[in-house]
């Protein structure tokens, strides 16, 4: 443990599984204490079990990320507790892959609700509480996708680039407070997931993106991980409003 986040709190979306998990690991060995929020109860019954190891250190909050009460009372559990929060990874996230003219404008919705809608209201309800440690930390998950389209991916794509953006506004709006908030997005590419995984498992479907994947593999978790590990450390205190792309080199092309 080298304790680059030693001292820390950090919430954690969809940290169930996935990116999330494995970001909840890297920070745990970081020495940060870890709030685990997703709505997956069973998954975070696990993952903090994993994580405590036989100490009381972290804890999981069942969190629908899409619902403002939830996040409202989540603050509040959160001061409580630690009385404090220095990180949030705004991770949460799904894709569903269909053309435009298959795609219910109630997909479409779903989409921007758990993507989009999420990060702003994450952002928006810990904000207090990350201005209040004077160094917090915002990460926020995009994707490629919110920096190059791909087809049937509008909703999708759509959310991701909302993302982007919004990162941008906020990390400008904190500086021009001097809240000391730094925001930051990242932008994956292909990762092997647990969402992931189905579709990659099928031969053509892998073949294709491999294709356009200059590393010619999959991403896994724990390599998004590093990176969000360190946007929320303050080895990047001068980095605030950066995209950080981490998808292989498709996006070098």
């Amino acid at each position: 443990m080298s304790g680059r986040l030693s001292g820390k709190v950090a919430l954690i979306t969809g940290a169930a599984s996935g990116i999330g998990l494995a970001t909840a690991r890297r920070f745990a060995e970081e020495d940060a204490m870890v709030i685990l929020a997703d709505r997956d109860a069973a998954g975070l019954t696990a993952a903090l079990a994993e994580l405590q190891a036989g100490r009381d250190r972290h804890l999981a909050i069942t969190l629908d990320v899409t619902i403002e009460a939830a996040w409202i009372a989540a603050m509040k559990d959160i001061r409580t507790r630690y009385g404090r929060l220095d990180i949030l990874v705004n991770n949460a996230g799904f894709g569903r892959f269909r053309s435009i003219a298959d795609t219910t404008l109630d997909e479409w919705r779903a989409t921007l609700a758990v993507n989009l809608d999420s990060v702003f209201l994450g952002t928006k309800h810990a904000l207090p509480l990350l201005a209040e440690s004077g160094r917090g930390a915002i990460v926020n998950m995009s994707s490629m996708r919110g920096l190059v389209a791909g087809p049937n991916s509008g909703a999708y794509s759509a959310a991701k680039a909302g993302v982007r953006l919004f990162s941008k506004a906020t990390a400008l709006e904190c500086a021009a407070a001097r809240n000391g908030v730094r925001v930051n997005s990242v932008h994956p590419g292909h990762v092997e997931t647990p969402l992931t995984a189905p579709a990659y498992a099928n031969p053509d479907i892998a073949k294709e993106f491999l294709a356009h994947t200059p590393l010619g593999r999959f991403a896994q978790p724990r390599e998004i991980a590093g990176v969000i590990l360190f946007l929320a450390s303050d080895e990047a205190s001068y980095m605030t409003g950066s995209e950080v792309t981490v998808d292989g080199g498709v996006t070098a092309q």
